[in-house]
């Protein structure tokens, strides 16, 4: 701790380094049997705000025999010091160095975070590929959204939890210490780790090749081990462990407000949405749940904003009636409540008008596309009325900025989809002006990101817009949005491009991933540290071309690096709802009780969990 009081003020926000914050646990380290170091492979403040990091970090501190602490990717200054003074990654609980753990746990929640981990595990002093770890060295492990094609990684991570972490970790605590805890043999974890459920043990796998490179085979080396990983699903979703007591940052973070989560998984089908996908069935928290679960958490934070977070909040059974009985026991402590996803289509003027009385945040509105044809390619489900009549309610209830969030480069893109972005940035900023909105105040934001195929939805096989067309279309955009009230924002294509490159990998971009680290990339998410042509270097070393992943279209018949990975999903279902998105045909939402037979339920022996079941079941 002296060295690290030496350090912190020579770098920028030392907040990020010294842990302390409200909430924080702390055990005895001596009288503990398993100890994990949960690895967040950004800054303190984004990490901080992931509401899986709080999640983990009460459901193992919760035991008796595990304590869990945080460390998080130290920024380049810090990281500049650390190495002059030969300092180790540490947790900000106990400030030891995370070697020391029996098990170093990382989140996978964005693919341009995979050159920080190669930089943590080395600053820890932990070998960067799995085979150079022996007895002395921790477990390391990695579950999140991109273990659901972990292949570019698989080098590096021991296991992978494949789907939601909340019963397996437990699952996994339990088995490391019936194996001996810190004696135990790493090959014979491993070996019976495979036979868990959700569990992925990229060495007891091989993959094999075609001459053209293309895969040919991926098949475990090991009896016991499955073909195919099929990912965890958390059951009785309404009990499941959640922290009321969370902690409270120590400096301003991106989402620095209490999180309720209202519900877990969309039933909405958007065709490039992995998340949709991987985080099914919906299951829904009764509103008994979430009430109390509010009253606690700012009971033991003091925060002033409860945000009902979900991938998307306004398709909660009884929205309305949560967000008024919130607000009534809520308001008169200066409590806001915020709806982080609103659809376009599930919004309402009662709905506006509840959400601000305490406190007006800004709105965002995801139309995605331009044009309806190419809505309808995308399944999603929304029209241009329905985004007039959202804006319309939220400018009668005095919102006077709007954002629009929409995606270039969707399969079967044309000229007259980016003309219908503009247009309907111009309608929205018309329907301001109509509505007596001050001039001054009145401002439509659109933010344009380019689309990235992922794994497991109906888009997979589809390549990425190469990088000159994204530029020229993002040209087009820039000429046909200028004019007093709007704004426009775009992605570097390049950090798209490179994304892509990673989310349709194999196990062959470990080598690009080793050199681009030695290279000096991290941070490879924040422009003023992302470098193209270190990038560009690293795939030339390592002899591989990277349009060979982002711009290839593969074939229904194709083996794909991710396939022994099990989403729920049948391929099935995939590749009809990528025939049906071709011809631009819609498919119903399951909310509505026509099933559109994605094959999840029976696989998983699972059905959604929507309130109406949820509080039968609590009655019962």
């Amino acid at each position: 701790m002296f060295e690290l009081e030496q350090v912190l003020h020579r770098v920028q926000k030392p907040a990020r380094y010294v842990g302390g914050e409200w909430n924080v646990v702390r055990k005895d380290w001596d009288k503990t049997a398993v100890r994990v170091a949960f690895a967040f492979p950004d800054v303190y403040e984004v990490g901080m705000s992931h509401l899986g990091l709080q999640i983990l970090y009460h459901v193992v501190n919760s035991r008796e025999d595990a304590l869990l602490e945080r460390t998080f990717a130290p920024w380049v200054d810090m990281e500049g010091e650390m190495r002059r003074r030969g300092l180790s990654l540490f947790t900000l609980e106990s400030h030891r160095p995370v070697k020391d753990f029996d098990i170093l746990a990382f989140t996978l929640q964005y693919e341009m975070t995979f050159t920080n981990i190669l930089n943590m595990l080395d600053l820890a002093g932990i070998p960067l590929r799995s085979e150079q770890r022996g007895p002395g060295h921790p477990l390391v492990i990695a579950g999140g959204p991109c273990a659901f094609n972990p292949e570019p990684l698989a080098d590096f991570i021991d296991l992978f939890v494949i789907g939601e972490g909340e019963e397996v970790f437990h699952e996994l605590l339990d088995l490391y210490l019936e194996l001996g805890g810190h004696r135990l043999d790493r090959r014979r974890f491993l070996h019976r780790a495979a036979a868990i459920a959700g569990v992925y043990v990229p060495s007891l796998y091989r993959v094999e090749y075609h001459a053209d490179g293309t895969i040919s085979a991926i098949e475990p080396v090991a009896s016991g081990v499955p073909a195919r990983v099929v990912k965890r699903v958390v059951r009785n979703f309404d009990r499941a462990p959640f922290p009321v007591k969370p902690l409270v940052p120590s400096l301003g973070v991106v989402h620095d407000r209490g999180m309720l989560e209202v519900q877990r998984g969309c039933t909405r089908g958007c065709r490039f949405c992995q998340a949709g996908v991987i985080y099914r069935p919906v299951r829904e928290k009764s509103p008994a749940t979430l009430l109390q679960q509010a009253d606690e958490i700012i009971r033991h934070t003091g925060y002033d904003e409860i945000s009902l977070v979900s991938l998307s909040t306004a398709d909660y059974s009884r929205i309305q009636e949560m967000v008024r009985s919130l607000l009534d026991r809520l308001e008169g402590m200066g409590v806001s409540v915020s709806l982080p996803s609103l659809r376009v289509d599930a919004f309402s003027v009662a709905l506006a008008r509840e959400v601000q009385r305490v406190r007006r945040a800004s709105l965002t509105f995801a139309p995605e596309a331009g044009t309806q044809r190419l809505r309808d390619v995308i399944n999603k489900g929304v029209t241009e009325e329905n985004l007039m009549e959202a804006v319309s309610a939220a400018f009668a209830a005095g919102w006077t900025a709007i954002k629009l969030y929409f995606m270039i480069g969707l399969p079967t893109e044309r000229e007259e989809d980016l003309h219908g972005i503009a247009g309907l940035a111009r309608q929205v900023l018309a329907r301001g002006k109509e509505m007596g909105v001050p001039g001054n105040r009145l401002r439509v934001t659109v933010s344009a990101s380019s689309f990235v195929p992922k794994s497991h939805t109906p888009f997979q096989w589809e390549p990425q817009v190469e990088m000159e067309e994204l530029r020229r279309r993002q040209r087009t955009l820039r000429g046909l949005l200028k004019g007093k009230g709007l704004v426009f924002h775009w992605h570097e294509v390049e950090a798209s491009f490179l994304e892509a490159v990673l989310a349709r990998g194999d196990r062959r971009l470990g080598r690009v991933l080793e050199e681009a680290w030695r290279l000096g990339c991290r941070f490879d998410g924040w422009s003023e540290c992302f470098d193209f042509e270190k990038w560009q270097e690293a795939f030339h070393r390592a002899g591989i071309n990277p349009a060979r992943y982002a711009y290839r279209r593969y074939a229904y018949d194709d083996l794909l690096p991710w396939d022994h990975i099990d989403a729920g999903v049948s391929r099935k279902y995939l590749v009809l709802e990528h025939k049906r998105a071709m011809e631009g045909k819609a498919t119903p939402d399951c909310r509505t009780g026509v099933c559109p037979g994605c094959g999840l339920c029976p696989t998983l022996e699972i059905e959604p969990e929507l309130l109406e079941q949820v509080e039968k079941n609590a009655s019962g």
